[in-house]
């Protein structure tokens, strides 16, 4: 297969240990993570050729953060340096009724900064097959914007597939108003082939709502509803998916997914994640098993869902922010065998 690309920022992770409170911290333990590279980490464990692009400064933390795409056969000589620091953000794990919690620590961090024109995007995507980036890109400056759209322009021109997860983050955008947000989000989707999304996205980038919602509506058809506005609103997309949440408490969620092409709809079976070990990146694990599935089984939209599911499903049994399962282990999932038995 031809390779992926990812672009995004890549993060330090910093968190108390176990379901510890901030304030109760004396330590924190320490991972890497973020939406693109954990896409990227995935694809590598699931055998595939893939190239994450970043801005990375030029320190020990900035090699730390590249060693570690290393260790997962991620490839990073695409990667451009430059800027201060690397981003942080801190994690607070809930437990029953309370949730976890994200502080961010990223502004002016060498992707923040990064400007357009200091990637070469013609070279960066020569033989590329698929393109991802998500809406925490141009969340976190203008010129992350800038040069997101940059790599949009030259991706389109050579007819790369465009995948985006909108992954609103109501603690970023702060350097815009509303209507320059919608603005941003609405050009760059518009060269997407592949969107995933929820409601909440919908609503907040575009101003979509399910269209006559009632007391007897019920939540698959409002997305659906959704889902069709946004074919309408982005002719260019041929897939949008959504995932499906609900959280009974911290702990114990319910997990599924849908997908349209426009005509058919393509739903998955529900799973129970009971205990839940790490839920952050269960988004970026389901986008990395539905560009698997689709680039793996082209003709079969629901096997390719099917896949996806399965594989954030297992995210869910892993702590940190990506997912380190094999192909084998999420078709063994997909296949019916959830029993956690001992392989031996």
């Amino acid at each position: 297969m031809s390779p992926v690309v990812t672009f995004g920022e890549i993060m330090l992770r910093l968190s108390p240990p176990e379901f510890l409170r901030f304030s109760q911290a004396s330590h924190f333990d320490i991972e890497f993570g973020g939406g693109e590279s954990n896409v990227a980490v995935s694809l590598a464990n699931f055998g595939m050729e893939v190239d994450f692009i970043t801005r990375l400064p030029k320190n020990d933390i900035g090699d730390c953060a590249k060693m570690e795409l290393r260790k997962y056969g991620v490839g990073v000589d695409k990667i451009v340096y430059g800027g201060e620091r690397l981003g942080i953000y801190f994690l607070e794990t809930g437990a029953i009724s309370r949730g976890s919690k994200v502080v961010y620590d990223r502004a002016y961090s060498s992707m923040a900064s990064i400007q357009p024109g200091m990637i070469d995007w013609e070279k960066a995507l020569k033989g590329v097959s698929w393109f991802h980036w998500t809406g925490i890109t141009p969340a976190i400056s203008q010129s992350a914007a800038d040069t997101c759209l940059e790599a949009l322009k030259v991706a389109s021109a050579k007819g790369i597939i465009i995948s985006t997860d909108f992954n609103y983050r109501a603690k970023l955008w702060n350097y815009c108003d509303e209507n320059h947000r919608k603005n941003i989000m609405t050009t760059l989707s518009s060269y997407c082939d592949i969107i995933l999304c929820n409601q909440e996205d919908a609503a907040v980038f575009f101003g979509i709502h399910p269209e006559n919602s009632s007391s007897t509506s019920t939540r698959e058809s409002d997305i659906l509803n959704v889902i069709e506005q946004l074919f309408q609103k982005f002719p260019h997309a041929k897939k949008i998916a959504t995932t499906l949440r609900t959280s009974i408490s911290a702990a114990y969620n319910t997990w599924s997914a849908m997908l349209s092409d426009g005509k058919s709809i393509y739903k998955t079976k529900t799973y129970e994640l009971n205990p839940i070990v790490d839920r952050v990146g269960g988004g970026d694990s389901f986008m990395a098993g539905l560009i698997y599935g689709l680039k793996t089984y082209a003709d079969d939209d629901q096997k390719a869902l099917d896949f996806a599911v399965a594989a954030s499903t297992l995210k869910h049994s892993i702590k940190g922010d990506v997912n380190l399962v094999s192909v084998e282990e999420v078709t063994k999932l997909m296949e019916g065998d959830a029993s956690g038995k001992v392989a031996r």
